[in-house]
């Protein structure tokens, strides 16, 4: 199996690193968008990412990933174990949580899954063959160049993303199974927008960029220098901090739902959010659950200012309307009303 590079062993991009550690912590915030210049690590993150956390339980042999202790419903109807309780499934085994990318060429059969020409042709059999959303479940679905995706795609996404299923109509099969998943699109702006419907779907947004000392970009070459030349030993050498974030994120993951978020902070989330002039609820939403992932990461027990202030930007940036009379930045937009509303 190929070695990853570590994800503690990635230099600076703090803001991306966060957002992506948030979303593993919390899977439901939405995903992260990475807006970005090329050769700045999106990728490695998102990948290093996934060989961070921990191997995940799954029924084997099912092709959807499903856990075991999805008792009656342990698969889909389309999968041989549909519908067999727990004692009599077959051992549970764990693996590693899933990377998948989805190419902008790809058709929408082979992202959602269509008819098993093979068992039709040779058996005679109308049977369901799981697209590239069946393999993401539980896991990562990672789009580079998402600002290029074809419209019909999106429109598959956002109808996935709202249900976290995958509803298959078609060539006689009617087939439904468990899509959730985090979605991670990275892009360069300057190569086309986004669909504000799918823009709106992702949790987080951050940008990254070229580093712009000499001692920071040194660095990451010395790093990827090393792990080139001898990939196990540079993973070995960098396990421990690997492991110290990987524990990070399941406790994390625990103690999510202990947080607690007061009055003051959810006052100044929704005045944040009208300062800025957002449009409905998600941003407030996402900005609070958010900053309770960030209070579970640092190991607090209750939200404060400090977890807003540090989650507003990547919750609010890729939310906020154009304003023509304004020619700032969103990032500086959300720092401006932040410093008038947080102080």
């Amino acid at each position: 199996m190929r070695a990853v590079f570590p994800f503690s062993a990635i230099v600076g991009q703090e803001e991306m690193k966060m957002a992506l550690m948030i979303a593993a912590a919390d899977p439901g915030i939405g995903g992260v968008l990475v807006f970005g210049d090329r050769g700045t690590g999106k990728s490695t993150a998102v990948r290093a990412l996934a060989a961070l956390l921990p191997d995940m339980p799954i029924v084997p042999g099912c092709r959807y990933n499903c856990a075991p202790e999805r008792s009656v419903e342990a698969c889909p109807q389309s999968c041989e174990f549909h519908g067999l309780k727990p004692a009599k499934l077959p051992a549970a085994k764990k693996m590693q949580v899933p990377v998948v990318d989805l190419p902008l060429g790809a058709t929408e059969d082979r992202v959602m899954g269509a008819l098993d020409i093979e068992r039709a042709l040779s058996r005679g059999e109308k049977a369901f063959e799981p697209g590239l959303l069946a393999r993401a479940n539980r896991g990562f679905l990672y789009i580079d160049e998402v600002n290029l995706l074809e419209d019909h795609l999106v429109d598959v996404l956002l109808d996935v993303a709202a249900s976290g299923e995958n509803v298959v109509e078609r060539e006689g099969l009617s087939i439904r199974h468990p899509a959730r998943f985090v979605l991670i699109g990275s892009g360069n702006p300057e190569e086309g927008e986004l669909r504000p419907q799918l823009l709106d779907r992702f949790g987080l947004s951050v940008d990254v960029g070229t580093p712009g000392d000499v001692k920071s970009r040194i660095e990451v070459i010395r790093r990827r220098d090393e792990f080139e030349r001898n990939p196990e030993a540079f993973v070995k050498k960098w396990s421990r901090k690997d492991a110290a974030l990987r524990r990070q994120i399941v406790k994390a993951r625990d103690a999510l739902g202990d947080i607690d978020v007061p009055d003051e902070v959810l006052e100044k989330a929704s005045e944040l959010c009208l300062a800025l002039g957002t449009d409905g609820l998600r941003g407030e939403l996402t900005i609070i659950r958010t900053s309770r992932a960030a209070a579970a990461l640092a190991g607090d027990k209750t939200v404060t200012l400090k977890h807003l202030k540090s989650t507003a930007a990547p919750a609010l940036r890729h939310r906020l309307r154009r304003n023509p009379l304004d020619d700032a930045g969103s990032g500086v937009r959300v720092d401006r009303a932040m410093a008038e509303v947080l102080g």
